[in-house]
């Protein structure tokens, strides 16, 4: 495993997107991810091809990198709290979705957006309608994880319901009748993985 940087909050990485061939009059190719690997830095690197065939090729993209940030650290928690920890991967369709071989063409390449383990900002990108794929955690990278957020994550204390005894019968109604039905779940919900996990 490579040692992550920058005081302990990056770790350097790169993705592996797999291109498939598909029998369809549709759609020629489906690109997916394949796996996240540790990396040295090496921004400057364009994607590689790094197994190529008529039916499937790999590409690997060197370069990217996983940044750590303290506001993002209950998406973290909820990652490791999952079955299974992921990278969540956002990437975009090639410009040229029909390009037979992306090696002469680079407009027929997916590209990476982003790399996060925070299932906080992986949700937001889904909501907004972009492509996230996951891939397993290693022990290594989960560990790391672990330690920066048990070292920020700070739980959001439970707001204490004034006592009913206290209040007037007409108010006991009046508090009960306006309670929102689904609070009681809203906390339990943020334990559940994204739609992508499952």
């Amino acid at each position: 495993m490579t040692a992550q940087t920058d005081a302990g909050r990056i770790w350097p990485i790169a993705v592996l997107m797999q291109r498939d061939a598909l029998q369809s009059p549709w759609q020629r190719w489906r690109w997916s991810l394949h796996d996240v690997l540790p990396a040295p830095p090496d921004a400057a690197s364009p994607p590689r091809c790094v197994a190529w065939g008529t039916t499937r090729a790999q590409w690997l993209y060197p370069g990217c990198a996983v940044q750590l940030y303290r506001d993002e650290a209950e998406g973290y928690h909820l990652n490791l709290t999952a079955p299974q920890p992921s990278w969540f991967v956002w990437w975009t369709a090639p410009a040229l979705a029909d390009c037979d071989d992306p090696r002469l063409d680079p407009a027929g390449l997916p590209a990476i957006q982003a790399v996060t383990l925070s299932y906080n900002e992986a949700a937001r990108w889904m909501d907004a309608g972009e492509t996230i794929e996951i891939a397993p955690l290693p022990a290594a990278v989960a560990n790391w994880l672990a330690a920066f957020t048990q070292q920020h994550y700070r739980p959001e204390p439970r707001k204490r319901r004034r006592p009913q005894s206290f209040l007037a019968p007409e108010q006991r109604a009046a508090t009960t009748a306006s309670a929102p039905p689904a609070a009681a779940s809203a906390v339990d919900d943020r334990d559940e993985p994204p739609a992508c996990c499952l």
